[in-house]
């Protein structure tokens, strides 16, 4: 029987029974790649790992990730798929949803089809939980970096089309276009997470987006009517609506700090931390892809689309936890953005949380919330020094 025990200066867990908390100090117990037990103070006898600085979180959970490492997932090939599940855990991310962004609806067929064949040969690495689509169901006034040419309504045909593989498990879409609530419900009922993003909706037209069964809002204030006085948006429903999760790009130029911190104050135990990132994200400055088109990295700052259009972010998802701490944010509710609200989300309570009987995805964060190591089902994956 494969066991590790792991004792750490401070552990985040998420008890079946109550809050999300931190212990100092804590143990974990792992056997056979799932947590056996967790406790606090120093377990009876010798540890395998002892972490005597920073914080032992669970494996961080990204919900939209473009690419990464110089490779787009919509086209890479599969070294490319090989490179990013196999370094994404350098940034504690444990599991994803590579992310196709608008297409032709035929093309992002044709692509799912090729992820599905790549995904049995990858090696160990980050868990890869399906894919995200956004678009191409999106609204033409609030497009960003998408392809207008490639926009559609959401048509029963175009929605079966995308859903032959399985694999879609988060729709992105604007429920103000031709026929998108009932979208939403063919989506539902067929287990995808259905989020509101690039749209200029009502909060009305949201609110009847979440009746329908919509669960998200895709990088709340980007892309998306907002927060005015007498016409609220997508943005205004999305901090009030219980039912909605609004996905947060925070590395702090999508979204103002003293907005960041007003989407965490309005919507504590709701914000999904995601990073959006682009090919170009840990890569130096210089031109990429995002969808097949050419977007830049600048020495400072996201990527840029040629006229000035913010395409995608060059974010890590621990630096996401670290600025979130930064705007006063606290470390329990910042790790819990990055990990049990979109494993909830997705419908995977069997990760993002550390508590027995959940997978043993763990990150080890440094003082500074970046990763030092990361451990998938038990295994280390990433070995970064301390």
């Amino acid at each position: 029987m494969a066991s590790l025990l792991i004792t750490a200066n401070s552990l985040i867990t998420s008890p079946a029974d109550g809050p999300t908390r931190v212990l100092s100090p804590g143990y974990v117990r792992v056997e056979d790649g799932v947590i056996a037990e967790v406790g606090e103070g120093r377990p009876a006898g010798p540890p395998d790992v002892d972490l005597p600085t920073g914080v032992l979180a669970p494996g961080l959970v990204d919900l939209q990730v473009n690419g990464f490492f110089g490779y787009d997932m919509v086209d890479a090939d599969e070294a490319g798929w090989h490179t990013v599940v196999s370094r994404l855990p350098e940034t504690g991310v444990t599991s994803f949803l590579p992310t196709f962004i608008t297409a032709p609806v035929r093309t992002q067929a044709e692509a799912l089809r090729r992820a599905r064949d790549l995904l049995p040969g990858l090696p160990a690495g980050t868990r890869v939980l399906g894919v995200h689509l956004e678009g191409p169901f999106l609204s033409e006034k609030r497009k960003g970096a998408h392809n207008a040419a490639h926009l559609t309504d959401p048509t029963p045909e175009a929605v079966a089309a995308l859903l032959e593989t399985g694999l879609v498990k988060l729709v992105t879409l604007a429920p103000e276009r031709n026929g998108a609530l009932d979208a939403v419900r063919t989506l539902t009922e067929a287990g995808v997470l259905v989020s509101v993003g690039h749209s200029d909706a009502s909060a009305e037209r949201v609110a009847a987006a979440a009746d329908a069964g919509a669960r998200m809002v895709t990088h709340i204030f980007n892309a998306q009517s907002g927060v005015h006085h007498r016409e609220p948006g997508v943005a205004a429903q999305a901090l009030v609506d219980p039912r909605l999760s609004p996905g947060l790009i925070l590395d702090l130029h999508h979204v103002a700090p003293l907005v960041a911190e007003l989407v965490f104050r309005a919507a504590g135990g709701r914000v999904v931390l995601v990073t959006d990132a682009a090919s170009s994200a840990g890569m130096p400055p210089g031109t990429y892809e995002l969808g097949g088109e050419p977007i830049t990295m600048p020495e400072q700052g996201p990527p840029l689309r040629a006229d000035g259009t913010l395409a995608g972010s060059g974010l890590r998802l621990d630096e996401a936890i670290g600025n979130a701490v930064r705007i006063g944010v606290g470390l329990a509710d910042a790790v819990d953005a990055a990990t049990r609200v979109p494993a909830d989300l997705i419908g995977r309570p069997d990760l993002g949380r550390i508590a027995p009987g959940a997978a043993a995805d763990l990150v080890w964060l440094g003082p500074d919330h970046r990763a030092r190591t990361t451990w998938v089902g038990g295994q280390n994956v990433f070995e970064g020094g301390s």
